[in-house]
């Protein structure tokens, strides 16, 4: 359990500067959008991207499953990411509007539920 919190202590988390509605990296509001490599990111060129609100996890598929970034543009609705560690184990990430999340090699994305909440609970 200790090294399953020590991969996630080190997933690489990492959030922009908040920023009005419009597009960011290439990803148009009011998408959430995902980014396979870091040169997808660095380009400003998503390879998926998804809008709907669900009640439940949405499956993704070969253009965001294991994406190293992903792009919240919504401006009130929050995304819940379904994350796997090196050890199988999973997670699930809360990712507020206008926030980017940086993905470490050790975890993997692998669902997406977008929520009409605006704000992410605090642990």
């Amino acid at each position: 359990m200790a090294t399953a919190a020590a991969a996630l202590a080190t997933a690489g988390l990492a959030t922009a500067p908040t920023a009005s509605a419009g597009d960011y990296n290439g990803c148009g509001w009011p998408r959430v959008c995902f980014y396979l490599t870091d040169s997808d990111w660095n380009n400003g060129k998503p390879t998926a991207a998804y809008q709907d609100v669900t009640s439940s996890y949405q499956d993704l598929g070969s253009k965001s499953d294991g994406a190293n970034y992903v792009r919240n543009t919504r401006n009130d609705d929050r995304v819940y990411l379904r994350i796997h560690d090196q050890y199988s184990v999973t997670y699930y990430w809360c990712l507020a509007p206008n926030q980017t999340m940086h993905l470490s090699d050790n975890v993997r994305v692998s669902g997406i539920k977008i929520q009409t909440q605006s704000t992410c609970p605090s642990t």
